[in-house]
């Protein structure tokens, strides 16, 4: 892959770490659902923002199947309508898969003005289908949440890029 001028070569992305950010996303996700905030339509989905960044930079190892069976959890953990995240999650990993390599040309910022729409869609396809089955229109702070996510974009991705950054200091005996 040809690499934009300044960008920082990777080391390949651990699998243990992928799945532990993962578990922790939904960890942190039922802790805040039951915790300080509750419910309220404002909190932003971490889950939804560490799936979107590991479908686009892993996107053979984290897909549409991983984010299904996360929304799976999500919607068990909630009490909501069984498939109502599973479907908004899906969504979203096709979509960042469709646009990862176009995406990881831009800088950091710049990718979480591109992620933006598709955090809105996921919430405009959560918010209509509660609105269908039923359920009561949120309110405006709803459309806050995937605001705070495309925010949530540059840190997410500093801390999760960090263990495979290579040393700053290259060693005479290695060719990278």
């Amino acid at each position: 892959m040809i690499m934009r001028p300044g960008q920082q070569l990777l080391l390949p992305a651990n699998p243990v770490f992928i799945w532990f950010t993962l578990l922790s996303a939904l960890a942190i996700n039922m802790f805040m659902n039951m915790g300080l905030f509750g419910r309220e339509a404002w909190t932003p989905d971490l889950l939804a923002v560490v799936l979107v960044f590991w479908s686009v930079h892993q996107p053979l190892r984290i897909g549409v199947g991983v984010a299904f069976a996360f929304g799976l959890a999500m919607d068990v953990h909630q009490g909501a309508l069984l498939g109502q995240h599973a479907l908004a999650y899906t969504v979203l990993g096709f979509f960042a898969i469709s646009m990862h390599r176009r995406l990881l040309w831009f800088a950091v910022p710049t990718q979480a003005l591109q992620v933006l729409p598709l955090f809105v869609s996921a919430h405009v396809l959560l918010m209509l289908v509660r609105l269908i089955s039923g359920g009561v229109f949120p309110g405006w702070a709803y459309f806050l949440a995937p605001v705070l996510e495309a925010a949530l974009w540059p840190v997410v991705s500093v801390f999760l890029l960090a263990p495979q950054r290579r040393a700053p200091n290259p060693d005479d005996n290695r060719p990278l």
